[in-house]
């Protein structure tokens, strides 16, 4: 019997210890019931053992994940074969007549050999369950990611019971150092795995892309944001140098591949602050010695000052310049489709731009700011260098790339971004400004920053482009006096009089509700442009180039001595970039969905006035020169677009009160209030608790901009 209870325990089936059902089968018939009752331990030993046998065998020839292939490998080397040479040493004891064991007449108590596997027992059942939850038994069949396991054996090493504990740390050590080895060739030499890519917290965004994303499932609990952050920028920008300049990367290489020494000194379990503190060694280094060389900080400065000279609208005549282009673009689509404005109320709708137009409009707008500069200026580098970069395409051929959700930006308020409304306005298609970043300024400016530029850029143009459109309305003299004035008292004088009089008395409200709007987009311009964009500018500006401290130009060795390495510069001009868009009131619906109405209404009435205007030279030929157009009923035609005018004018009116109401709203919104007071240095995303980290400035305020509109006459309820 005990032969058969060790072979078992060893892992071969047994007839003694899983007997069948029936009782001719029942080879335990004359066991007494305690010695069923210890061969029952033995019977769920055995199971547990021959379990662990199979399936971490299994595990380490088929699972997805190094970690995990790592743990099954440990679990079967390691403790299953701890317990196999205990299994042995009691067999040897026995055989060797040890008194522990055998007693007078070679008897050989059952209980005493049970006693010694006891300990064992929950041992066994704690490697099933891990087993277990290696093969996704546990959690609905999704694989099981080597972060988790981590986890779990971390807080395992708090379970109260040494043998779990003890066996514990064995395995998260093993985890651990296999999770090193992938982020060591990560940090070192910017390489992915070769096997388990997918468990890795580094991937790719597309196959052919260098473009790389955290996944934070695949990060173990004690890696920070800001330690992960400063991982996944070492391996980008180690790609991004070996891109560059072979001989520079291999020069490199040798430096950093130095800091494995302080990567292997690190203990097991892996301690949050002596990891992160390992991984900021190997950032600033690779910094201070490679990067900042190919990404001087006058070359970042340069670049930040050109997207905010033209995407964020610094220099007006771009803007002014782009705007009048696409205008005369879509006039003369009319032109030509002989689309007129009033048919249906819906003419802009109906016009079909492509892309090479839009091009063609971009390149109309550059030659304008050339021949602006004159034949002796000075040559304007920075115009150059948006000539090369700077692009204006349509969305539907080029559609926008993902958000990077993060500090200041939550899934919400990228989802709303990305389907922002304001780049129909342009062309009355989607259409954006896009610009074409230059490596290694990729490194810090990424996709997503740029897509956030063309938001607020739309956002800004729209505005800008409402704002033109109506003061435009007094450049069209012959709609607000008659020149010149008919005099005498002819009855052909006496005619032209009354009809302009009658004609400015029917116009006279238009032109309060346009000048009512012109005073609300002003005035919301102005706030926007001075003090948000150009406030948090000049406070980003100002730690952008601000003289290193003296301590720190000493300090060699400390981290924070390269507080302008390009990962900080990263992270900052995206903190400042988000708490932008935020302060710009763009990731709020109940004010975006009103203004963006607001804006179309705005498009109609000038339309409706561009086309009444043609209407009146049409109807004074006919009255006076007899020059009549017998396919058109001019006077029919006059006062629908009387009707479709006087509509769009109650919808502006109706529109300013609701946007001025919406901005009432957001100042009474609590939850709004604090959100513009926390977002500086409350989130993990970014390492703020450097020295010298860029903290936004608190620039703005809708108190600011509702103060001003106070002034206006009948703008809200």
């Amino acid at each position: 019997m005990l032969h058969e209870i060790l072979l078992s325990l060893s892992g071969y089936p047994s007839p003694l210890l899983h007997a069948g059902p029936s009782p001719e089968a029942d080879v335990l018939a004359g066991v007494t019931p305690p010695e069923r009752q210890v061969l029952a331990s033995a019977a769920h030993m055995s199971n547990l053992h021959t379990n662990l046998i199979a399936y971490s065998s299994e595990i380490s020839a088929t699972h997805a994940s190094a970690i995990c292939r790592a743990v099954a490998t440990a679990i079967s080397s390691v403790h299953l074969a701890a317990f196999q040479r205990k299994i042995l040493d009691v067999e040897t004891s026995i055989l060797s007549n040890d008194t522990t064991y055998v007693g007078a007449y070679n008897i050989v108590p059952l209980t005493a050999v049970m006693s010694e596997f006891q300990q064992w027992t929950r041992r066994l059942e704690w490697l099933w369950d891990v087993v277990r939850y290696m093969m996704a038994a546990d959690h609905g069949g999704s694989p099981c990611k080597g972060a988790a396991l981590i986890d779990r054996f971390r807080d395992e090493l708090q379970s109260g019971y040494q043998d779990i504990a003890q066996t514990a740390e064995s395995l998260v050590t093993v985890a651990e150092t296999a999770w090193l080895k992938q982020v060591s060739a990560w940090v070192l030499y910017g390489r992915l795995p070769d096997f388990g890519a997918d468990d890795f917290f580094a991937q790719k965004m597309q196959e052919a892309s260098e473009e790389y994303i955290c996944i934070a499932e695949c990060l173990p609990s004690f890696v920070t944001g800001a330690t992960a952050a400063s991982m996944l920028f070492v391996g980008k920008s180690i790609n991004h140098v070996r891109t560059m300049d072979s001989n520079a990367a291999s020069n490199g290489m040798g430096h950093v591949s130095g800091k494995l020494r302080e990567l292997s000194r690190l203990t097991f379990p892996l301690e949050s602050l002596d990891f992160s503190r390992a991984i900021q060694a190997i950032r600033v280094s690779l910094s201070r010695n490679i990067l900042q060389k190919i990404l001087p900080l006058t070359k970042v400065s340069e670049m930040m000052l050109l997207l905010r000279g033209f995407l964020l609208l610094g220099r007006g005549e771009f803007a002014m310049a782009l705007i009048q282009e696409a205008d005369e673009k879509i006039r003369n689509r009319w032109r030509r489709a002989g689309n007129l404005v009033h048919e249906k109320d819906q003419g802009i709708r109906n016009i079909v731009v492509k892309d090479g137009e839009v091009a063609a409009v971009l390149n109309r707008t550059w030659a304008i700011l050339l021949s602006m500069q004159g034949q002796h200026a000075e040559e304007d580098d920075q115009l150059d260098m948006a000539r090369e970069l700077i692009q204006l395409h349509l969305t539907k051929s080029k559609p926008p790339a993902a958000l990077v959700t993060g500090k200041g930006l939550d899934v919400e308020s990228a989802n709303l971004l990305a389907a922002s409304p304001f780049r129909n306005l342009l062309f009355s298609v989607p259409a954006i400004l896009s610009l074409q970043v230059p490596p290694p300024l990729d490194m810090v400016i990424s996709t997503s920053d740029l897509q956030l530029y063309s938001c607020i850029n739309a956002y800004l143009l729209a505005m800008r482009r409402a704002h033109i459109r109506l003061t435009n309305l007094w450049k069209v003299t012959s709609l607000r006096r008659h020149f010149p004035s008919p005099r005498g008292a002819s009855d052909q004088a006496v005619n032209l009089r009354e009809r302009w009089s009658d004609r400015s008395w029917l116009l006279r409200s238009l032109w309060t509700t346009a000048s009512a709007a012109i005073f609300f987009l002003g005035e919301t311009e102005a706030y926007f442009q001075t003090e948000v964009v150009e406030g948090l500018w000049e406070n980003f500006n100002a730690w952008l180039t601000q003289p290193p401290c003296a301590d720190h130009e000493t300090s060699g060795n400390s981290p924070s001595s390269s507080s302008h390495d390009p990962q900080t510069l990263s992270n900052a001009h995206t903190l400042y970039l988000r708490i932008l868009t935020h302060r710009l009131l763009l990731t709020q619906p109940t004010f975006t969905n009103p203004l963006y109405d607001l804006m179309s209404h705005i498009d109609r009435l000038v339309n409706h006035l561009h086309r009444l205007n043609s209407l009146f030279t049409s109807l004074d030929l006919e009255q006076d020169a007899g020059v009549v157009d017998a396919s058109i009923d001019l006077e029919r035609e006059q006062s629908q677009v009387f009707s479709s005018m006087y509509d769009a004018e109650q919808d502006v009116k109706r529109g300013i009160g609701v946007v001025v109401d919406a901005l009432r709203a957001l100042e009474a919104d609590a939850k709004f209030l604090a959100d513009c007071e926390g977002h500086a240095l409350t989130d993990e995303d970014f390492d703020l608790v450097e020295e010298r980290a860029y903290n936004p400035g608190r620039v703005g305020g809708v108190d600011r901009l509702l103060m001003k509109l106070d002034f206006g006459s009948w703008l809200g309820s």
